[in-house]
Parts: structure tokens; sequence; C-alpha cells
């Protein structure tokens, strides 16, 4: 693309981060996946925006898929170019939109893995050794207690939560939105302990709720490695991540209240529709109830 055709990018970039209010995260993804549409255009010699048609799009996406790009990669790539593009019209730069009435690949809808309420107990039940370990289990009972993102569980401040009402205040949330959760008596009790001895390790100043060895505020991925670590020392197999703590609760969540717009709010989903897989998790659960206790439920063997 020439010069002014890679200044508009910037300049779309520039108007969705003030428009939308997009995080930094979000913002960075439009711009890996325009610089993809750029690549493209420059290796078929197109130079204007004004150049690309539809014809021009299908044969983006098709090189997409058929170079690896999952089905939802390849739909994400295909809503930046559309964005994109409206914007241009926006600008007087394009007639129509040649990403209108394009479908990218059906992503296969994967289950989110769970644990049972017996591996939530096996994950929790652990006597705690020195701050490190008080601070984990803190950590695990909240995420399971609350259904909070690891990100979020990263970013809570002391003053984020509230021991006296046991509540939790989510300040920053997918998307930007705020939430008021609540928090069970075992998160309430792990975290107390941990508050007793946090004073041990941290630097001044330092205002997050979990902190590591140095001090300072946990990253995400220092969560997810002490995690896994923590599965290995409590005997569970396979691999688990802080994601799959939230999961777990919202499917017992669900199973218990059978309320999908509570669950909804206290996941944080803009759309009831991501809330909805947790109701085929009910499902399976009932049917496996079903096939064992109903007395006309199996299949006769055949004589």
């Amino acid at each position: 693309m020439d010069v002014a055709a890679a200044e508009l990018c910037q300049q779309f970039l520039q108007a969705i981060k003030v428009e939308r209010r997009l995080s930094a995260h979000t913002l960075k993804a439009y711009q890996r996946d325009l610089r993809q549409i750029e690549l493209f255009c420059d290796d078929l010699g197109l130079t204007q925006w004004s150049s690309i048609k539809s014809e021009h799009v299908r044969l983006f996406l098709s090189r997409r898929h058929q170079a690896g790009l999952g089905s939802k990669s390849v739909q994400r790539e295909l809503s930046a170019c559309r964005s994109f593009f409206n914007y241009l019209i926006k600008m007087e730069c394009l007639p129509d939109n040649p990403a209108n009435g394009i479908k990218a690949p059906k992503a296969v809808k994967n289950l989110p893995h769970v644990l049972d309420i017996d591996q939530v107990t096996v994950l929790m039940t652990a006597n705690t050794k020195g701050p490190l370990e008080k601070r984990d289990l803190a950590m695990w009972e909240l995420l399971y207690s609350s259904g909070l993102r690891v990100s979020e569980l990263a970013a809570v401040n002391l003053r984020d939560i509230d021991l006296r009402a046991a509540t939790i205040h989510i300040v920053h949330g997918k998307g930007g939105k705020a939430r008021q959760l609540p928090v069970g008596g075992k998160a309430l009790k792990a975290i107390r302990g941990w508050l007793s001895v946090r004073i041990e390790l941290v630097k001044i100043g330092e205002v997050a709720l979990f902190i590591g060895q140095r001090g300072q505020r946990l990253t995400t991925r220092s969560i997810q490695l002490r995690l896994e670590r923590w599965r290995k020392r409590q005997g569970l197999q396979g691999h688990l991540s802080p994601h799959m703590l939230r999961h777990s609760f919202a499917s017992h969540m669900l199973e218990s209240s059978q309320d999908l717009r509570a669950v909804q709010e206290w996941l944080g989903h803009s759309n009831i529709s991501t809330t909805q897989v947790y109701t085929h998790l009910d499902f399976q659960h009932l049917a496996s109830v079903y096939d064992q206790a109903h007395p006309r439920a199996k299949q006769q063997k055949k004589p």
C-alpha cells in the first residue's frame, strides 16, 4: 500500500481508540489484523483501498484459512476489515463495503472443560505453609468463588475487596466494564489468612492484593504457572488453568440456580449467548444422571 493508504489505517486506529474506548490489547489486535490485509494487498500489487473488491476479501480470507489460521481468528480479521472499510466509506474513500455479505468459516464450538465439585474440593483442601502458599490458596478460592478472569484477579487492589460486606469490586473487567460480586465464606477465610502474612512480602506503596516474592503485583502468567504447580502438588490429573476455575464456577452456579441471567451478570458477559454455553454443560450433566438413574434409559442388550 502507498503512504496515504497506510496513513488511513493509523487514522482509523486512533478513531476507534477514542470513540470505542478500546483497551490497548484490543487495539493491538486490530492493528495486527489490518496489517495482514495490508500485506495481502501488497502481494497483489494493490496500492489504494479503493482498488479492493469483494473477490479480494474472499481470497484474503481463503489464504488466511489455508495458512492454518483458526476459524475464530479468520472471523476476527473479517470483522476488523469490515469496520475499517466502514470507516473509509465515512471518510469518502470507498463507495461501499467490499466485506459486506462475506462469511468467514464457522468456528467449531468446543465446550469448556470444568472441574467437578470433588475435584474442586481436592484442589482447595491443602495445608498451607508460608506466605506464598497462603496467597495461592486465597487466589484459587477467589477465582472459584466469584468467577473472575485471571486478568481481573491480577488487577485486584486491596481497596477493591470488602471483607465485612463479603464483596469484591471489579474495576476494569473485559471491555472496561465494572461489576460488584459476592465473595464466599471459604474465599474470605483464605484471603484473611493471606492478608495476615502479606506484610512479610509487600514493598512500600504496593496496592495489589496479590503480590509475588519480590513484593510486587503478580502477572497473569505467574498466576497460571502457580496454579499448574499447585495442581501437581494436589495430585489432580490433566492441565488446569485459571479460566477452568471460572468455567467451573459458572457451570456449578447454573446447575444449582438455573438462573442464566444471574450467571451472565456474575461473569460480566455482554451477550447472554456467551453464557449459554454453560446450559450445554448443564444438559450434559443431566443427561448423564438420567442415563444412570432412569430404569428405562439404557438400551436392552440383544439376546
